[in-house]
């Protein structure tokens, strides 16, 4: 699915527990720590959205392939969360 937001074009990749909502992310959404990754987790943690940029280089320690690690080490169990990839234009 592509959601349009004040951003620019992302497609979610993933929504376990439909945890996107559009209002609270672009709320949350700081051009200056953001527009940089590829890649936007938000997960749910005491009611509040948290944002995490990831990379496309592999070698970064904020790589995309480290997704996986993030959701399992620092969000809640079993908690809703979301994946972002912005569509360049």
């Amino acid at each position: 699915m592509i959601i349009e937001t004040e951003y620019g074009k992302f497609e979610l990749l993933k929504d376990y527990r439909e945890a996107f909502d559009l209002v609270k992310f672009q709320e949350r959404y700081v051009k200056v720590a953001f527009d940089k990754y590829t890649y936007i987790v938000g997960d749910m943690s005491s009611e509040k959205l948290r944002l995490k940029g990831f990379s496309t280089d592999p070698k970064n320690k904020k790589g995309y392939k480290r997704i996986p690690d993030y959701l399992n080490e620092s969000c809640s169990f079993n908690g809703a969360y979301y994946i972002l990839k912005r569509i360049k234009e």
